[in-house]
């Protein structure tokens, strides 16, 4: 059984976005919405470092989208069968044609990483972008992260691990322990997100 997962590097991710980019377009996500968001760790405000100068600066990046979880909170709410599921490989869905846009998964997700496409969907360039294998995008329905299932269903990794600059980001089967991101886990100190909510994430953010 595969159970696809990812680490994201904080020794390595500088928060540039490009794989908040990239997603994007590879997606076709629609104006105003965002699968995915560089997150700063340090002072009280976004980019600002904790500490004082000029010694004991330190901040730290990662990158902030759907944790793919093994319990995950959406799909225990959601009130229609199939409109948030998880696949027997790990991948968290969510059916754009079955969602009735309850908005129940936005209240249940503790990482604040699904958005509300209210109305038609807008596009700055007035035209479709990304994979042709990628999803309508309806109005009215719910948006997050995919891992890029119609990559993985292709044989190929999400679109955000191939283009990081830094080679932040690894991806592959949790199950296999030859696999490069098993192998990562096991020589790295990691943490999850809100273990504490019991949603078994299957992001890790490498220390």
């Amino acid at each position: 059984m595969t159970r696809y997962g990812m680490a994201i590097d904080k020794a390595r991710c500088s928060g540039c976005n490009a794989c908040s980019m990239t997603c994007k377009v590879e997606n076709n996500v629609p104006d105003t919405v965002w699968w995915s968001r560089a997150v700063s760790v340090g002072g009280d405000y976004r980019y600002t470092p904790a500490g004082e100068y000029p010694h004991g600066l330190s901040m730290s990046f990662y990158t902030l989208a759907c944790q793919h979880c093994g319990k995950p909170a959406c799909v225990a709410v959601c009130p229609v069968d199939g409109a948030t599921y998880r696949r027997e490989d790990g991948i968290v869905m969510q059916d754009p044609e079955l969602c009735i846009a309850c908005r129940l998964c936005m209240q249940a997700c503790p990482y604040d990483v699904r958005s509300y496409v209210n109305g038609e969907p807008q596009y700055t360039l007035g035209f479709a972008v990304g994979d042709a294998d990628v999803r309508e995008h309806p109005g009215n329905s719910i948006e997050k992260c995919s891992f890029c299932y119609h990559r993985i269903d292709r044989g190929e990794r999400p679109a955000c691990v191939d283009i990081c600059p830094a080679q932040a980001r690894h991806f592959g089967d949790l199950d296999d322990p030859q696999s490069t991101l098993s192998q990562v886990l096991a020589s790295r100190s990691f943490h999850q997100l809100l273990t504490e909510r019991g949603t078994n994430p299957s992001v890790y953010l490498l220390d």
